[in-house]
């Protein structure tokens, strides 16, 4: 008894010892080479705070709408529960390898042969046919963590819990920003309705202008007739606006959670105002701001943790199970202490043998995976880098562009009035006027075009460079 004793503790010290050791690799971000500035940034800034969306959308009613779709979209709430059931996992895996204890109680009666020996040893002693065992026990079982795979699976778990959390994140800033240009588009498209109800009325004035002078025999029905075609370019203009505010409505009364119903909203461009500073910061900031850069890294962290356990998985297990507890076949004499007591104490070393070549092929699959996940990792990174330059590209072109669609529009404008003086006179054919009125509603609707997509722009450099949380 000793003698085993000694050996207990010899492979109990040898499993401790060896439990400091660890077959998985520290995790470190791979070199990604970063550029020192995006294309085109012309400044940088050293502000690392993200813009609340708060802050940065300042229209109350789209404010609103933003809050709602947070609150009512189902896939941010499908989010929110994976989330939880992460967290539920990292609390498990935390008590990953710790030993178990389990109460055994039970009691059997068994009737024995009469031709066999127990059965007549039954009959003999006791006096019966049938002979009962009452048993109760205290099991322990506790496998070692000789390669650190506690470590590893609490790890693995931890970087599934967080890269969950940067995807709701992500999901949530995708979401702000589909909300913010749906309802930008709804503006761009009541502008759009206005100036088309502005050039029926004015392809109307024009009809009278020249039915009068048709009525004249100043000029002939071709004229009437491209004057009634020119009015009804303007308003076939109108049931299409009209249709396109109404599917776009019912897009963005889904997006936050209700059913298609129309959608309160500021009147004009004019009354929209949103933040123009951006903490735009070096390339290397979004790999602290943008939610699916930093997702896209902890699963690398749990691809690392998930290869050192496919490693691990081909090493041997040392696992101790001592149990105590109480045996007896009378029931009178069950907890009667110290005759009815029995201690047993196991010590176990298991090593994987026909095993081999699929656990090595999962090892292989599983370094497969992680390789992967860095590629994935890269790619994301060049994908945000390149979304912040594209947007600001965009955001700085828009101004550019808007400059000169104004120029356009007071010289169009200019054209189309000096048109109608003209040919009022007499200097000038119908024509003219119905050219210059069309080239005139072009502009104005490009502007608004141009106006949107500077919006557009600005709200994707807001989600490139990261979003931002909540106030």
């Amino acid at each position: 008894m000793k003698k085993l004793n000694r050996n207990l503790i010899i492979l109990s010290a040898l499993a401790a010892t060896l439990s400091a050791c660890t077959v998985g690799k520290k995790y470190s971000r791979t070199e990604l080479n970063l550029p020192d500035q995006y294309r085109g940034q012309t400044q940088l800034t050293g502000d690392t705070v993200l813009l609340p969306w708060r802050t940065f959308f300042k229209d109350p009613t789209l404010t609103q709408l933003i809050e709602k779709a947070l609150q009512r979209n189902a896939e941010v709430n499908a989010a929110v529960m994976t989330v939880q059931q992460l967290e539920l996992n990292y609390k498990q895996a935390r008590h990953a390898l710790m030993p178990t204890l389990n109460l055994n109680a039970g009691a059997n009666r068994t009737w024995l042969s009469s031709n066999s020996l127990n059965g007549s040893l039954s009959d003999q002693f006791l006096g019966t046919s049938y002979m009962d065992d009452y048993s109760v026990s205290l099991n322990l079982s506790w496998e070692a963590d000789i390669w650190g795979k506690a470590k590893m699976q609490k790890a693995g778990a931890l970087a599934d819990y967080f890269a969950q959390k940067e995807n709701l994140r992500a999901l949530e800033t995708r979401i702000i920003s589909s909300v913010a240009q749906a309802y930008y588009n709804l503006i761009a498209l009541d502008e759009q309705l206005r100036v088309a109800q502005r050039n029926v009325i004015l392809g109307d004035s024009t009809l009278r202008i020249v039915q009068l002078q048709y009525q004249s025999a100043q000029v002939n029905a071709l004229a009437v007739e491209q004057a009634v075609a020119q009015k009804k370019t303007a308003e076939l203009l109108i049931p299409l606006a009209h249709q396109n505010i109404a599917v776009q409505e019912n897009a963005l009364s889904i997006l936050c959670g209700n059913y298609p119903d129309s959608i309160a909203r500021a009147g004009h461009f004019a009354n929209i105002i949103t933040s123009e500073t951006f903490p735009a910061g070096p390339p290397a900031l979004l790999l602290s701001r943008r939610p699916d850069v930093q997702a896209a890294e902890f699963a690398v962290m749990s691809a690392n943790a998930k290869t050192g356990l496919a490693k691990a998985a081909m090493y041997p297990t040392f696992s101790i199970t001592p149990s105590i507890g109480a045996n007896s076949f009378k029931f009178n004499t069950w907890f009667n202490i110290p005759g009815s007591l029995i201690k047993t104490v196991g010590a176990n070393l298991t090593q994987p043998l026909l095993q081999q070549r699929a656990l090595r092929t999962r090892y292989k699959v599983a370094a497969l995976e992680q390789e992967k996940a860095v590629t994935q990792f890269k790619q994301t990174v060049l994908t945000a880098v390149g979304e912040v330059s594209d947007a600001l590209a965009r955001t700085g072109y828009a101004d550019e562009r808007l400059n000169l669609a104004a120029d356009k529009t007071k010289a169009l404008n200019k054209a189309t009035r000096h048109a109608l003086l003209l040919y009022k006179s007499g200097m000038a054919n119908y024509l003219e006027v119905l050219v210059a009125q069309n080239n005139a509603l072009q502009n104005e609707l490009e502007a608004i075009v141009i106006q949107r997509e500077k919006l557009d722009a600005m709200t994707d450099l807001y989600r490139a460079l990261g979003g931002g949380a909540e106030n």
